[in-house]
């Protein structure tokens, strides 16, 4: 078992392991940052999209199924990187494997609650791109040249086309590790929505409201890290003894 607590981040859609980049110097000693960089993005830029929600939670599992036998983690997801982790989460426990030590779940609807939505995958270019823009996060640039365009374009589409397919659980298995909801006060989660997330586990559920729309994290870095210090930092106290 190793000394630091592993933190395995995954992205929102579109987004990459950079978007991490610069939480190493607010964590805590005793945690290591590692961003999970999903193929089409990054240093996997030269990979394809993946095909289907399945191959996203295959690929991540993949990629730290060595570490999380060996060390203890947490893992950590905003939006889409939310409910990939919560996937992540139920193949660990449906392959009885050692589970983290604490999972956060970002800018996140819970998992029982179904809700309709616009398909943005399915829009043709130009409400795509619109839509897209709106949300203040995508260089306008990866729309005006074409070769961006190339790139960025099926890995955006990919990316939502996940997000709108995963998977509507009305029967909950819940989780058996604790748990920190973390939520803009302005991106319409209500409160009452918030808290069915403790349902989702068998163990602790604390919610955080933050400043800021759904892309909190971008501006609000610095209390993103505060909890997380605060949730592994106790919680590994808490395990030692």
């Amino acid at each position: 078992m190793t000394e630091k607590i592993k933190l395995f981040c995954l992205p929102f859609a579109g987004g990459a392991s950079s978007i991490y980049r610069n939480w190493g110097t607010g964590l805590a000693d005793n945690i290591e940052l590692c961003p999970i960089e999903l193929a089409g993005r990054g240093i996997r830029i030269a990979e394809d999209c993946y095909a289907n929600l399945e191959e996203a939670v295959e690929d991540i599992f993949n990629q730290i199924s060595d570490d999380i036998s060996k060390s203890d983690y947490a893992i950590f997801g905003h939006s889409m990187g939310a409910s990939l982790g919560y996937e992540v989460l139920q193949k660990i426990m449906s392959l009885g494997m050692r589970p983290p030590i604490h999972a956060f779940f970002s800018g996140r609807y819970p998992p029982d609650v179904q809700r309709v939505r616009e398909l943005w995958s399915l829009m043709g270019p130009q409400e795509f791109q619109e839509k897209v823009l709106a949300l203040g996060v995508t260089p306008p640039e990866i729309f005006q040249h074409p070769e961006l365009s190339k790139i960025f374009i099926p890995l955006l589409r990919s990316d939502f086309a996940i997000a709108e397919t995963m998977v509507h659980r009305p029967e909950i298995i819940p989780l058996k590790v604790n748990i920190s909801v973390l939520i803009g006060e302005s991106e319409g989660i209500s409160r009452d929505t918030a808290v069915k997330w403790k349902a989702h586990t068998t163990k602790r559920c604390s919610i955080y409201y933050i400043e800021g729309g759904h892309f909190f994290l971008l501006k609000e870095k610095d209390a993103v890290i505060k909890i997380i210090n605060a949730s592994l930092v106790q919680q590994n106290l808490e395990f030692l003894i």
